[in-house]
């Protein structure tokens, strides 16, 4: 089972690359120790440590010509990694 989801690549993300803070969405049930080691051996970086938050999910709703949809957005789980100084994990590779 993979425990890291997806990398977050945003603005926010983008200014903490800079001090080696990395995020990512992660499983619920996930927890800290289990995403440093699969880190530590999908991207070959050293973690420091990791610190995660869980982003509760938002109400939406949506009016349409025949009715108003109501919906939950499901909640996050994000996981913010700290790497050695010196180390990068480059998400752009791949592209």
């Amino acid at each position: 089972m993979s425990v890291l989801l997806k990398p977050i690549v945003s603005e926010k993300f983008a200014a903490l690359n800079e001090q080696n803070v990395y995020g990512f969405v992660v499983a619920k049930d996930a927890n800290k120790v289990q995403i440093k080691k699969q880190v530590e051996s999908i991207y070959g970086v050293t973690v420091q440590s990791v610190n995660t938050a869980v982003a509760k999910g938002k109400q939406k709703t949506k009016y349409t010509k025949k009715a108003v949809v109501s919906g939950k957005v499901s909640d996050v789980k994000k996981a913010y990694v700290k790497i050695a100084e010196g180390e990068m994990i480059d998400f752009y590779s791949g592209v």
